[in-house]
């Protein structure tokens, strides 16, 4: 990898998202050499990774490049490559481009979309984890528009407007609500030679409620707002199939449509070579105690989504989000520093701020740990935090102005096919199908 010889520890964090860029930025200028590896050269900010699928956004605006975060941290350094696995034995990362020795690993490589093994629905599904997926959600929901002005074929031309989200949880939420706004005040003036109204939204939940990690009050709010938007929502309703044309579900219900989004789920991205009692096979997710060590190992640490540490409070791992990345980051980069010092490492403590979820223009639901509110000045608070979390002023910026002008104009204006979507395959609809 080139990286040079050093008597400093030298740290290896595998991983550019919250959980490395917070550990990143704890180890800056301190007395170790850190490379950090990563398949991108940039953060992506997933939370709002919903807004470029539909047109709200610019993919650059929620992305930021890892080079810049630690261009002025000494005795830092970035490759760009895949980790292909772990050598414990020898203390090496293996990767496309190279080897490397660590003296501390750390690993957060975060989720991605879990499809549970049905290899049918992953093929013909589309997953929201990454930039370029949002890219290719966006292409493809376009493109559905421009192919259904151009068919005669009635069942065709519905599946083709007809769009399947599956999961209930903030991501299948807020994307709901933004294709909601979509229908309500832009592909009418799009595609007027369309009948808009036939466009359906379907929100399909396995459990009983929407938002279920969060408040009863929350699901059922957002659930009415959904419904006012003209969003269907089932629940207690297990997809068990998608071929690309139909879904089957575990109930006499069916669904005819070309776009499935799955949200149902996510899962831990794995690299080989742990042992495994350190890992929870069944959710991709590795054992690490309270200081974030992986089980079995002194100088191997995980962290964020990956991460699976199983507390009294928290059995089954803290969530799969956002803030227990950070603090797990932080908490973990301060520790890193006292085990070298042969200090006492301390205990990692999860701070819950709460939960929120938007679900279009003047509409979110905010849980915080002693209060909860809804409405205008819950969607106030979601974009100010989201605002405040983004990496660099210029995304700051971007976002704000564009959030303003599509609030004033009812309007989103990043409604470009750049990088067309391919469907690996789409079975036409013929009338004898009814």
């Amino acid at each position: 990898m080139n990286i040079p010889n050093t008597t400093k520890p030298r740290i290896v964090i595998i991983g550019g998202g919250f959980a490395g860029i917070a550990i990143a930025k704890k180890l800056r200028n301190k007395k170790v050499q850190v490379v950090l590896i990563d398949k991108h050269n940039y953060h992506t900010f997933q939370p709002l990774l919903y807004q470029v699928a539909t047109g709200g956004l610019e993919a650059g605006s929620i992305a930021y490049p890892i080079r810049k975060v630690i261009q002025e941290y000494k005795d830092f350094y970035f490759r760009l490559t895949s980790v292909a696995e772990i050598d414990t034995k020898n203390q090496k990362v293996i990767s496309e481009i190279g080897e490397l020795h660590y003296d501390y690993l750390v690993i957060a490589t975060g989720s991605k979309t879990n499809f549970f093994g049905n290899k049918e629905i992953e093929r013909n599904a589309m997953g929201m984890k990454t930039i370029p997926q949002s890219l290719n959600i966006r292409s493809l929901i376009l493109e559905n528009f421009e192919q259904a002005v151009l068919t005669n074929d009635i069942l065709e031309k519905n599946s083709l407007i007809n769009f399947v989200l599956v999961g209930g949880g903030p991501t299948g939420v807020e994307l709901a609500g933004a294709l909601a706004e979509m229908k309500k005040a832009i592909l009418q003036k799009d595609y007027p030679d369309l009948d808009i109204n036939k466009m359906q939204i379907n929100l399909i939940q396995s459990g009983d409620r929407i938002l279920n990690t969060m408040s009863e009050i929350s699901s059922q709010e957002a659930e009415e707002f959904l419904k006012n938007l003209g969003v269907k929502i089932w629940k207690n309703v297990r997809v068990t199939n998608y071929d690309g044309k139909t879904i089957s579900t575990n109930s006499d219900l069916t669904f005819e449509t070309a776009t499935v989004i799955w949200t149902a789920g996510v899962k831990g991205a794995l690299v080989s070579g742990l042992d495994a009692q350190s890992l929870v096979e069944n959710v991709k997710r590795i054992r690490v105690n309270q200081f974030n060590q992986v089980k079995g190992y002194d100088t191997i640490f995980a962290v964020g989504d990956i991460a699976m540490m199983e507390l009294e409070n928290y059995p089954e791992g803290h969530p799969m989000m956002a803030q227990p990345a950070i603090q797990q980051g932080k908490s973990l980069g301060e520790n890193i520093i006292k085990l070298i010092n042969k200090q006492q490492m301390s205990p990692f403590e999860y701070n819950d701020k709460g939960a929120m979820a938007t679900i279009g223009r003047n509409k979110a639901v905010v849980d915080l740990p002693k209060f909860h509110f809804s409405g205008v000045f819950a969607w106030f608070v979601w974009m100010f935090v989201h605002l405040f979390s983004l990496i660099g002023f210029k995304n700051k910026a971007v976002v704000f102005l564009n959030w303003v002008y599509n609030y004033i104009r009812l309007d989103r204006e990043g409604r470009l096919i750049i990088r067309p979507f391919k469907r690996k395959s789409f079975v036409t609809f013929t009338s004898d199908e009814v």
